[in-house]
């Protein structure tokens, strides 16, 4: 049977905000990107390594203090599309300032680095609730799954433009790496375009405004029955009334982290599973996948076309994702894809220490086998810690914490990230291939990790994620407080 209008439409949009994701995933492979190219580096000044790592800390800088401070207020007081669309216009600004920097300006770069960074965090944190916000819980999982996988789309991008203009560096001349760069301008353009004319989260509507009228009409969008929209329109009522009305830290948003256990319990769980995401080797090898690919490959056209490859699979690989994560559940997904990123973590440093060197690179075919390792890695990265990180933080929080939660916890992956990138350029220069043990232990470690402390969240309704972390029905509670002022409606509408 095909699917109703409802449920095509509703991922039309869940899709047109997992576009945010592509910002990140075109830029997080943007810089790898450029600075393998010789024209960057003499446009500024010829960089060291650890200039190279600046540049890569002041970009997680810019997003770590709009994520943690800035972007779940702004996405709670204008709106998930707002949020988004403002986050869009920042990365269109940034992108302008990074590729007409100044000659021998390495400043200006920077600045841009941290402006686009700032600009992802509000995008990247207002889209997954939005998502999780207007999805039924039935393929919650399933339709957040694309989120990473945009991700992929995004470095997928960056990498061929990348490959294409490196082809064609002596007739492009500085070109070979702005056109890099201004390609990013293309996807935040198109989404702001649309932004305006798709619904916002309903339970936005009711949280800010207090506008059941409204949260129905978004609901009637993306539901395909009545009764369908009125369960679910009760649920969202009860909750909200009940955050508003007696949660704690009603007016003091920040204070119900700690004060309320269940949300400081999953707040610590999001937290450390987003810095896992990094601690899998992840970022390190997306930022620094080109230097690692010199020492095994003699032509930097072939690191080019690895990289590109590497991405193009990594769009395949996230689609595993779609069919497992409401199938088999968050937790298999976490702890198998541990377990696989561990293998090939050892298997690619043995490979490395036991093969010789030959002028200074592997052989031809040792190289072919570490990249087909990186792969297999990505396999098992993608549809796990990369996808399910971002779906098993935006659906764990209430309402009345769920957009700064959710800014807090993401850009954790960005305070990890600043501390490896600054730290893995001397490490690896010092270790070699050997680094790729201290990953494959950190993998195991997460695998443990999520077996012993995380909970299930599959096919689990958003309104009754507070029961599942051992705090009080929100749902139940709330009821009480409609039923009380008389706010109520029939029944038979309850489910």
């Amino acid at each position: 049977m095909a699917p109703s209008k409802q449920v095509v439409y509703n991922w039309y949009i869940s899709l047109l905000a997992a576009g945010c994701m592509v910002l990140m995933g075109y830029d997080s492979s943007v810089f790898n990107s450029v600075q393998g190219s010789d024209n960057w580096r003499v446009h500024f000044n010829n960089p060291n390594p650890n200039m190279i790592g600046l540049i890569n800390t002041t970009y997680s800088v810019g997003g770590i203090i709009c994520g943690w401070f800035f972007s779940g207020p702004l996405a709670d007081w204008a709106g998930r599309r707002w949020a988004m669309a403002f986050g869009c216009a920042i990365t269109v600004v940034a992108t302008f300032i990074q590729c007409f920097a100044p000659y021998h300006n390495l400043g200006c770069f920077m600045a841009g680095r941290v402006l686009i960074g700032a600009g992802q965090a509000f995008a990247i944190t207002a889209g997954p609730i939005y998502i999780n916000e207007v999805t039924a819980a039935n393929v919650r999982g399933k339709v957040m799954s694309f989120w990473q996988m945009f991700f992929s789309v995004g470095a997928f991008f960056a990498y061929w433009v990348n490959y294409a203009c490196s082809k064609n560096k002596t007739r492009l001349g500085d070109w070979d790496w702005k056109i890099v760069v201004i390609f990013q301008l293309l996807l935040p353009i198109v989404i702001m375009v649309q932004l305006p004319f798709i619904p916002e989260s309903p339970r936005w509507w009711i949280a800010r405004h207090g506008n059941v009228d409204e949260a129905r009409a978004s609901l009637k969008r993306v539901r395909t029955t009545d009764e369908e929209i009125e369960d679910e329109l009760l649920s969202i009522r009860e909750a909200i009334a009940y955050e508003q009305g007696a949660a704690p830290g009603k007016r003091q948003q920040y204070l119900s982290f700690w004060k309320d256990k269940s949300i400081r319990r999953r707040l610590c769980l999001a937290f450390l599973i987003n810095i896992g995401q990094q601690l899998t080797g992840q970022g390190t090898l997306n930022a620094y996948s080109s230097t690692i690919y010199k020492s095994v490959f003699k032509d930097l056209d072939t690191v080019n076309l690895v990289n590109a490859l590497n991405a193009t699979f990594g769009i395949v690989f996230t689609l595993n994702a779609t069919w497992t994560v409401d199938r088999y559940g968050r937790r298999f997904l976490f702890i198998v894809g541990a377990c696989g990123m561990a293998m090939t973590t050892m298997l690619m440093a043995v490979v490395g220490l036991t093969t010789p060197n030959v002028d200074g690179t592997k052989t031809y075919p040792v190289g072919v086998g570490i990249a087909t390792l990186a792969f297999l890695f990505a396999f098992f990265y993608k549809p796990s810690w990369g996808a399910t990180t971002w779906i098993y933080t935006a659906e764990i929080f209430p309402t009345h914490v769920r957009a700064p939660a959710v800014g807090m916890s993401v850009q954790m992956q960005g305070v990890a990230n600043t501390i490896f990138q600054q730290f893995f350029p001397i490490f690896y220069a010092n270790e070699g291939l050997k680094s790729f043990f201290f990953f494959m232990t950190l993998n195991i470690m997460l695998a443990v990790g999520v077996f012993f402390l995380l909970p299930e969240t599959k096919n689990v309704p958003l309104e009754q994620m507070d029961t599942l972390f051992g705090g009080v029905s929100h749902v139940d509670k709330g009821a009480e407080i409609l039923e009380k002022h008389g706010d109520y409606v029939e029944e038979e509408k309850r489910v």
